[in-house]
This record gives C-alpha cells, sequence and structure tokens, in this order.
C-alpha cells in the first residue's frame, strides 16, 4: 500500500496552496470536470496528485467527531528541505528515530494542519 493522496480542508484556499506549493515544490493542475464545483486544488508531484485542497466553510459538515492527527510525506534530503523551511520561516520541531534510521520534521500549515516530513537518513 501506498498514499495516493490527502485532502486538506482549510478556510483559507490561497495561502494553504502557496504555502504547499513553495514548501513541496509542487504543480496545480486542473481538477476533473465532474468535481471543479467545489472550491478548491489539485497539487501534483510529477504526474500524481498528491494533495488536494478543498474549502471549509465552517459549517457542521466541515467538522468530523474524529480526525486524522497529521499527514507524514516521505522526503529526501533532510538539510536541505529544514533549510527551505527556515528561509521560508517556518517554525518547525525535529525527532530522530535512531532505530528506525529515520529523521522527522513537523511543521504547520498557515491554518494549522499538521505535517511531518519523514527522511530516511542516518542520525
Amino acid at each position: 500500500m501506498q498514499l495516493d493522496h490527502v485532502t486538506i480542508r482549510t478556510g483559507d484556499l490561497e495561502a494553504t496552496k502557496l504555502f504547499l506549493i513553495g514548501v513541496f515544490d509542487l504543480v496545480e493542475k486542473e481538477r476533473p470536470k465532474m468535481i471543479q464545483h467545489i472550491p478548491g486544488f489539485w497539487l501534483f508531484d510529477g504526474n500524481d496528485p498528491i494533495i488536494h485542497v478543498i474549502k471549509s466553510f465552517g459549517n457542521h459538515l466541515d467538522h468530523a467527531s474524529e480526525t486524522i492527527d497529521h499527514v507524514g510525506f516521505k522526503l529526501e534530503n533532510y538539510t536541505a528541505f529544514k533549510k527551505k523551511l527556515e528561509r521560508l520561516k517556518i517554525p518547525y520541531s525535529l525527532m530522530d528515530i535512531e532505530e528506525l534510521n529515520e529523521r522527522r520534521i513537523f511543521f504547520r500549515t498557515p491554518t494549522g494542519v499538521l505535517l511531518e516530513g519523514v527522511f530516511n537518513e542516518s542520525v
């Protein structure tokens, strides 16, 4: 199994889109016509629409009683990504898991969604 995509619901579509494009170097492409009536964007990594962003209207339909805590993305080049977050002035926290040979960086979108970069690199 592998991650197909994640959908982020937000009250600030434009800021969230620009943040994700800037952090992950994604490209916005046109969504299927049948869903274009829903305000939002699909952001692609190559040919894969990895992040969907849709508008939150702040009503009862937007809030589930349970929620996903965060989304993790396998990335490469820990040092370069960390420097990029610093250059973009995005606060982050770090976690190194030696027994898994992984380094992790946690950060939030402008509206507070928690994201995690997972790097298979020695600590």
